[in-house]
This record gives structure tokens, sequence and C-alpha cells, in this order.
């Protein structure tokens, strides 16, 4: 018994050094490249840096200047808010409702799955490039298609009123991710339960709400949780589409940070401002965290 352990002992100790010699590499990159720049920045934050000169020790004045003085933060944080609010819940819907026209046996799905991903797949600057060429409102697809049925389309990326909306148009059509992620959830439903829905005269309505949504409330509780914090991000679309335009209707948060780091060299201010955007980040996300109890099906 003695020599049992002692064997057990000695490959439980091979295991784990062999854990850590595997791990070393993400470890070690995580430490030198997130871990130690996120603390560099924390620091930075409370500091007058543009990066070339040694940072100057200010306190708190960069989060005075966020709150009291800096009118962009406000016009930046709530360009940010609808961004969000919209694109999220809209992006969620459309990507359910798909993943669950796909989850259906009819020949040719995984084709028509591969074309609704794809576009997920080529997101980038390019991409973002040809939405911009499709709704120019002279030389655009999109508003040519509409004059087809006598619609003078708007003026879409060029208006004040449409330029947000046109991003969150734009944004929903890379809901590929979140769709294979719901047809994923979808698919590990148990078929027993909507046959014996079925024998009590249940129709695909209440099957839906009584049945799928709890089932897969865990892979909406995911979805959310990273929709929210992707939105929240924005950066790339503004910037290669209306560079925060016209009169800053998308100047979001993530632009904002940008502009005061790499156009303005304003290093320990644009520390600060992405130190809040953490924090808007961690307090929503705990607070769906907290709501999950009342909403997300566990299986416990």
């Amino acid at each position: 018994m003695m020599k049992k352990k002692i064997r057990q002992s000695a490959v439980f100790k091979k295991e784990e050094r062999a854990f850590w010699i595997f791990i070393s590499p993400w470890l070690i990159g995580f430490l030198l490249l997130t871990f130690g720049p996120m603390l560099y920045s924390f620091y930075a934050s409370f500091t007058n840096w543009n990066g070339i000169r040694a940072p100057e020790f200010i306190g708190l004045g960069n989060y005075r200047r966020m709150f009291m003085d800096d009118e962009k933060f406000i016009i930046s944080l709530k360009n940010t808010a609808v961004y969000t609010c919209i694109s999220v819940p809209l992006n969620l819907m459309l990507a359910l409702v798909l993943a669950v026209l796909l989850n259906r046996p009819y020949r040719g799905r995984t084709i028509f799955r591969s074309l609704l991903y794809l576009p997920s797949v080529c997101a980038g600057v390019a991409i973002f490039i040809v939405w911009t060429n499709l709704l120019n409102p002279y030389q655009g697809y999109l508003n040519y298609l509409l004059s087809l049925i006598g619609i003078t389309g708007p003026e879409w990326l060029q208006s004040p009123g449409w330029a947000m909306p046109s991003l969150i148009l734009m944004n929903i059509t890379f809901c590929g991710s979140t769709m294979l992620i719901f047809l994923a959830g979808l698919q590990n439903v148990p078929e027993m339960l909507y046959e014996a829905a079925r024998v009590d005269g249940a129709n695909s309505l209440h099957m839906f709400f009584k049945i799928t949504l709890p089932m897969i409330s865990p892979v909406l509780f995911y979805n959310l949780i990273m929709s929210m914090i992707s939105a929240l991000q924005i950066f790339a679309q503004p910037m290669v589409m209306t560079e925060g335009g016209p009169i800053d209707a998308t100047y979001v948060y993530g632009l904002h940070l940008y502009n005061n780091a790499f156009r303005y060299f304003d290093f320990g201010y644009s520390c600060a401002l992405s130190w809040g955007l953490f924090l808007v980040i961690m307090l929503l996300s705990l607070g769906i965290i907290r709501s999950s109890n009342a909403w997300v099906y566990s299986e416990k």
C-alpha cells in the first residue's frame, strides 16, 4: 500500500511538472504582454505622460478631467451606449432566429450555415471599406436597389441621423459566430422534451418559449456577455467608415481613447479612459451575472 502511494505521488508530481512546462509559454506571455502592461497603464492613468518624457504623477487629475472638463467623453459614452443598447439585442435576436431555422432538417442547410457564417470570417477593414461603398448615397448599390422600387435612399454615413443606424445595420450582418454558438446549444436540447410536449398538445410557439429558450439560456447568457463586451469596445468600424462623424454622430468611446493616445499623445489620459471603460464593462458584466439566477436554467 505504501509503495502504491509513493508511485501515485511520483506520477502526480510528474504530471504537475508537465502541466507547468506546457502552460509556461502562455503564462510568460500573459505576465509580460498582458498583465504587466495593465499594471503600468493603471499607474500611467494617474500621470501626465506623452509617451516620450517620464510620467509626471498628477493623482486623480485625469479622472477629474474625464468627468468635469471633457465634453467628448460624454458624447463618446452616449454614442457607445446607444450603439450597444440597440445592436446587441438585434444581433442576438437575428442570430437566434437564424440558428432555429438552420437547426431544422432540410437539404442544403450546411451550405446556408456556411454562407451566413462567411461575413464573420471575412470581417475586417476590407469588409468595412466594402460597406462604405455599398452605403455611398450617390454611387452605392443599396440606394440603387431602393431606387428601383421608387424609394429615395438616405445619405447613410454622411447623415448625422443615419450614421449610427448604418453602423448598427452593418453590425447585424456579422452575427454568424453568435448564430453558430446558438446552433450548438439548440442541438444539445434533448428531443424527448419536444416529443413529450407534442403528446401534451403543445404547439411550436409553446415549445420554443417553454423548452427551447430555458434549455439554451446558458448559451444566451454567454452570447449576451460577449456581445455586450464587443459592442462597448467598438472601434474599427467607425474609425474606417466615418472617423467619428458626421458631427460626432458615431464618435464612440474607442475612438476617443485612440485619439487621445495616438493623435494627441496624451497617454496618461488615454490610460484613464481605458480603465474607465474597464470599470463600465466589469459593472455591467457583474450585473448580468447577478441577474442570471432569475433567467438562466441550470441542471443542478
